[in-house]
């Protein structure tokens, strides 16, 4: 089941987009605060998000700018807004579609499907230059050489490739690898980066994974 998070800071609107979805097949959830709301949406399981422009507290636009500088959620734009200015800004900063209220609640399911396959169809391989992991085998693959990651590995490159050339900071590498199963442990996280390292030291790829000291870690894939 896919899982869409409704941004809206109307509760009675906000109710009825979670009923219109769960009927339609969609585990619906809406942000409860939008105090750190960036974090929040970065740390949820959702595949979709039905974002409003209009916020409380944060400009819908910093908001949508923010995820897609970091994460490639499918970002669906569902506001009040209809000047063509507007649109166009949201359009630019990552927002994948974008519908002014009131919105029938056929063209909303409609609009989101396509969204949803769309990402489907390339949602199992991440590519920057001519490093490509594929998601679901673990295979990775540089010019003429190949191997497969483990899961941990290959999640952690996955990360990597989705924000690259961008940094990502340690504590969110970690989120992303064990979320809240385990205490925050440097060491495991750390063994991991080592492990990923020297795969691709293996591939030639001695300098990809650039370490910021006190901040993160970034990859520069060469171009040839």
């Amino acid at each position: 089941m896919k899982r869409i998070l409704i941004v809206e800071d109307d509760a009675y609107l906000r109710e009825e987009l979670m009923l219109t979805l769960c009927h339609a097949g969609y585990e619906a959830t809406a942000l409860a605060s939008f105090d750190q709301a960036a974090s929040a949406i970065l740390s949820s399981p959702a595949d979709l998000l039905l974002l409003d422009l209009a916020l409380p507290q944060i400009s819908g636009f910093d908001l949508c700018r923010s995820i897609k500088a970091r994460s490639r959620l499918p970002i669906l734009v569902l506001t009040a807004r209809d000047g063509l200015s507007d649109e166009l800004l949201a359009l630019s900063l990552g927002a994948d579609d974008y519908l002014t209220k009131p919105c029938p609640s056929k063209r909303l399911l409609a609009r989101i499907r396509k969204l949803l396959q769309t990402y489907e169809k390339m949602g199992d391989l991440r590519q920057v230059g001519e490093l490509i992991l594929e998601r679901t085998t673990g295979k990775l693959l540089w010019q003429e050489q190949q191997m497969v990651l483990p899961d941990t590995e290959c999640h952690l490159l996955w990360m990597l490739l989705e924000a690259s050339p961008r940094l990502v900071p340690r504590n969110e590498l970690y989120q992303g690898l064990w979320g809240d199963q385990i205490a925050y442990d440097e060491n495991i996280l750390q063994v991991n980066l080592t492990r990923l390292r020297k795969k691709l030291k293996d591939l030639g790829l001695s300098q990809a994974l650039v370490n910021v000291r006190g901040e993160g870690y970034r990859l520069e894939v060469p171009q040839s």
